[in-house]
């Protein structure tokens, strides 16, 4: 029976040479995501057949599920992992469409999972927002810059404490106390900068009139593009959204062709607002379940459980 053990920092290794070997597609398949949100959404991973597959157990109206996250990282399929976990796994969630189209013509029932789609855009689209279409982009830009002295700077040793001073404020005109899934991000967020050297990841941050206003911390998902983790603004300071944005492509993902900014999560707002950037695709996500009959262990759950959202799956 694999051995299902819950991830740490030591693990980074391990998880990340599988990763390179079979790039993801879903944003959520990095080691620092799995790592940083763990507090929130506990991750355990575990081998099998040659491959890495990892199980988030989400508390849901008092009951602990267990749930697969993501495809099999190696060439092991999907219906052999669950019967091989030797674990009763009663979905599972962020399956690209391909990885979902093969198990539901294995005969698992499969739903969308729209709120979940990850955003991808070019990132020279990004960098120089050219065009009518970037044209109110543009403008936020230019009054921002107009307005303030604005510098980027790439996060290193040297600016780390500032950008996490930033973001307690941000958290503080924010109300995250008053948010559970703000709470979650904080914590999330303050994982990525205390371990940020270990985690290898990119960061910029955007000093306005001297001090720190904004930040924004990606890596890289698999060769050609990059995924953007995390990037805030501090209120109030017209244009810094878009600044950091623009930026971040610019000076930190000039190697990438793409870079995943990640799902809206359903939020009209968010939605609106990574829509309003005109993406170049989608990567699509599903939930799959299957009928007890096709795996040694049946699943406990109903179908339309697996994507009740929760503050703790964001």
């Amino acid at each position: 029976m694999p051995l299902i053990r819950p991830l740490e920092l030591k693990d980074q290794s391990l998880v990340t040479s599988y990763l390179r070997r079979y790039p993801p597609e879903v944003s959520e398949l990095t080691f620092t995501n799995l790592f940083v949100w763990r507090k929130s959404r506990p991750i355990s991973f575990a081998e099998v057949g040659g491959s890495l597959v990892f199980i988030v157990e989400p508390e849901e109206d008092g009951h602990t599920r267990r749930v697969m996250f993501g495809p099999p990282s190696g060439e092991a399929s999907v219906l052999d992992v669950v019967r091989s976990l030797g674990v009763e796994i009663e979905g599972i969630a962020r399956l690209p469409k391909g990885a979902a189209d093969i198990v539901r013509d294995q005969g698992a029932k499969v739903e969308d999972d729209r709120d979940n789609w990850d955003y991808v855009y070019r990132v020279e689209d990004l960098a120089e927002l050219s065009g009518r279409r970037f044209h109110k982009k543009r403008n936020l830009v230019r009054q921002c810059l107009e307005a303030h002295d604005c510098r980027y700077e790439p996060t290193t040793d040297q600016n780390l404490a500032e950008c996490l001073d930033m973001q307690d404020r941000w958290c503080k005109a924010r109300q995250c106390e008053l948010e559970p899934g703000l709470c979650a991000e904080y914590i999330a967020i303050r994982e990525a900068f205390s371990d940020y050297e270990e985690l290898e990841l990119l960061g910029g941050a955007v000093r306005v009139d001297g001090k720190i206003e904004a930040y924004a911390i990606g890596e890289e998902l698999s060769p050609g593009t990059a995924v953007c983790h995390f990037e805030k603004a501090m209120p109030g300071i017209r244009g810094l959204g878009q600044l950091v944005n623009q930026w971040f492509a610019k000076h930190s993902l000039s190697g990438f062709e793409f870079v995943n900014r990640e799902q809206d999560l359903g939020i009209p707002g968010l939605r609106q607002a990574k829509e309003s950037y005109f993406p170049h695709h989608m990567v699509e996500k599903f939930n799959a379940f299957f009928a007890p009959e096709l795996t040694t262990l049946p699943l406990a759950i109903e179908p339309r459980k697996c994507h009740k959202r929760t503050p703790t799956w964001e």
